[in-house]
């Protein structure tokens, strides 16, 4: 019989329901996954979102209490689980970040508490070095690193198409630098891209997302086919951000497509930088910095790509199988 394994509802586009999805499509046929609802973005207000979504969280928890199985989590409700429940419970940190908190004053408390119930879980996944220390330095022993991981079929396929066709289906100035700012959400350093580059001749910011905040610059609100064929149409990232990110999906998949970087070496985006060996944005000098990275030589990016082509579907599906086991063994 397939263990069973209960989580919240993977749905949504943010980078850790991604994460999520992808555990649970890659360990389909040997887990038995049940789901209960996740609640955070379905209010179109902020304020107070987090504890609402605790309070409507609470019954399906007390029902989970007696269920049998494993727990894979990744949200503050783990702060609801019993402590025998914990001690069943895998837990996935993506980041920390306090710009994010939308429950304030009770927020920074709920977070204090969960570093001692992470402590108590089976075993603490996060995505990058950075937040490995972290963790450590915060108590939590059983800590390992498992990165975002990419399916490298559809990288491929993308990659071998023509960044200038591509350009053109998607009314991307053939005589301009496009260059990719990331999503188009709260602290991502949308703004300090387009300040440093602001009326600059022969620069095209592109931003990308659906909870945009109003880009400056060409924003595409794009189907995965097509937002993976506009990373390859343009020719520059930038990445700035002001929060404290994971490891940056976006800029990860920007530079298995090719795409030549800058990036502010911040938490988790620091690992990939230091990886990947990108250089950090001079906000000073970025219009001369993106001209200067938009000649980069082809070999480059073939040593990008093969750096983290490390991380595909193949390394994710095994290291979560084989956390799974254990954890799902006596």
């Amino acid at each position: 019989m397939k263990p069973v394994i209960h989580s919240l509802s993977p749905q949504g586009r943010t980078g850790g329901r991604v994460y999520l999805r992808m555990i649970h499509e890659l360990t389909a046929d040997r887990v038995d996954w049940r789901t209960v609802p996740d609640y955070k973005r379905t209010y179109a207000v902020r304020r107070g979102r987090k504890l609402r979504h605790l309070a409507r969280l609470a019954p399906h928890i007390r029902d989970l209490k007696a269920e049998p199985g494993t727990f894979l989590w990744d949200d503050l409700s783990v702060l609801l689980f019993t402590p025998e429940m914990r001690a069943r419970t895998v837990f996935v940190f993506h980041h920390y970040e306090p710009l994010q908190f939308d429950s304030w004053p009770v927020e920074p408390l709920l977070w204090r508490r969960l570093f001692t119930a992470l402590a108590q879980c089976r075993a603490v996944v996060c995505v990058a070095p950075f937040w490995e220390a972290f963790l450590r330095a915060r108590g939590v022993r059983d800590v390992q690193v498992i990165y975002n991981a990419f399916d490298l079929t559809e990288i491929d396929k993308v990659r071998a198409m023509d960044p200038t066709d591509c350009k053109a289906r998607l009314g991307l100035p053939q005589d301009e630098i496009s260059v990719y700012a990331g999503k188009a959400v709260h602290w991502k350093g949308i703004d300090t891209v387009a300040g440093a580059i602001e009326d600059t001749p022969g620069l095209h910011l592109v931003t990308t997302g659906s909870n945009t905040v109003g880009s400056p610059g060409r924003h595409f609100d794009l189907p995965r086919p097509q937002y993976l064929e506009l990373l390859r149409a343009c020719d520059v990232g930038v990445f700035t951000p002001r929060m404290q990110e994971g490891w940056s999906r976006c800029a990860a998949e920007a530079l298995l497509l090719g795409l030549p970087c800058l990036i502010r070496p911040i938490a988790g985006l620091g690992d990939l930088a230091n990886l990947t060996t990108q250089p950090s944005p001079d906000l000073d000098q970025l219009a001369q910095q993106i001209r200067e990275r938009a000649d980069t030589a082809p070999d480059e990016s073939k040593i990008v790509y093969e750096t983290l082509a490390r991380f595909d579907t193949t390394y994710f599906r095994d290291a979560w199988s084989r956390l799974l086991t254990q954890a799902t063994g006596p």
